[in-house]
């Protein structure tokens, strides 16, 4: 009982919020029955096919998506997706864009810019959006290479519905509030660094349970707990072996799970940066050199999810690195059935472990 007045009661207030914020959701409050649920579906920001999709993992059929494969950012389109959450009925998706050269993107001199990070209803319209479509720039309602974003009401505070962004290219990490006032940052804008409120390429953050925020601080090869005042509480590079750290999470043993892009691995470290377990994704047969894994999240069954990026996959491994479930074939490009292009990020629709919940049922 206490599970489904809890369900209600997120939705309630998400819509409350986007109300608040101008939002016409009125349809949304016939929606409330499909707030989180676990349906052992996986969401995948499936990047160069410029989509986001849900597949079922028994069958790998997609059973909902949004994005029609455009290279140009639209009501209807997202381009080089990084990022993918699924709160109540809603999806936040982060546009982040294509560098030139790489699949998706038709322009091979400058690139395909997107820039935004956007909730979308089921039925796929874009309710919430932040940042201008192809638009770069740090001005208000303004990204630049948006990498990952997460939906949160509870921020030290800052109490209310709000979206933590890691905006990339401006270096910094923001937090915005429905009414698109950026109310908290680290990250000095356009300036990158490793010294006090400096970040180099920030790739996510988290909001962990005590009030820090985790920052995996990519191209310096490392991640980072800060409180929400900008002090350094801890660094994390698996002994100063990490190189490009993708995305981080702590995991409720207190260790912390980092994707070290560079490296092709998996790695979870403990409180004291010592290496207690980590999967590698390019040994198999026929796999990419190089796949440079870039998200890995815990499951609540303990396994951990994969965006095996330039394997074209998204794998769950257990304790023991078996395989137990593959969306996409090994190294194998394609928008067919059961194919992925260039997967960034995959969570299990209604698992959060480890992960920022959207909010806090105590």
């Amino acid at each position: 009982m206490r599970r489904m007045l809890f369900k209600h009661k997120l939705v309630h207030s998400v819509v409350t919020g986007l109300v608040v914020a101008g939002v016409a959701a009125g349809v949304l409050y016939s929606r409330a029955a499909a707030a989180q649920s676990d349906t052992g579906h996986v969401l995948i920001a499936d990047q160069f096919n410029n989509r986001v999709i849900e597949v079922d993992r028994k069958t790998h059929k997609v059973v909902w998506h949004f994005g029609n494969g455009s290279d140009l950012p639209g009501p209807h389109s997202v381009v080089g997706v990084n990022d993918a959450e699924r709160f109540g009925p809603f999806t936040l998706i982060s546009g982040t864009g294509t560098p030139p050269g790489l699949p998706g993107c038709s322009d091979t001199v400058n690139g395909c810019p997107d820039n935004r990070v956007f909730i979308v209803d089921p039925n796929g319209t874009i309710i919430w959006q932040y940042g201008q479509a192809g638009v770069s720039g740090a001005g208000p309602n303004q990204l630049n290479t948006p990498v990952q974003a997460l939906f949160l009401i509870n921020f030290p505070y800052h109490p209310g519905p709000h979206v933590l962004i890691a905006d990339q290219a401006n270096q910094r990490v923001i937090l915005v509030n429905l009414h698109h006032r950026i109310v908290w940052q680290y990250g000095t804008t356009g300036v990158s660094g490793m010294g006090p409120n400096q970040l180099n390429n920030p790739n996510s953050g988290e909001v962990l349970e005590n009030g820090h925020i985790l920052i995996a601080d990519e191209s310096n090869d490392r991640v980072i707990e800060i409180r929400p005042n900008g002090t350094l509480v801890k660094t994390f590079t698996a002994g100063g072996t990490v190189s490009g750290a993708a995305f981080a999470s702590r995991l409720p043993n207190g260790d912390t799970l980092i994707s070290d892009s560079n490296n092709n691995r998996i790695v979870e470290v403990n409180g004291n940066d010592q290496v207690v377990w980590q999967y590698v994704t390019n040994l198999q047969a026929g796999s990419n050199p190089s796949p440079a894994p870039t998200r890995a999240v815990r499951l609540h069954n303990g396994d951990t999810l994969i965006s095996d990026q330039f394997n074209d996959r998204v794998i769950e491994v257990d304790k023991a690195g078996h395989i137990v479930f593959q969306q996409g074939d090994l190294n194998m490009p394609g928008d067919g059935f059961n194919d992925l292009n260039g997967p960034y990020d995959a969570k299990q629709i209604g698992d959060f472990t480890g992960l920022t919940p959207p909010f806090d049922p105590d």
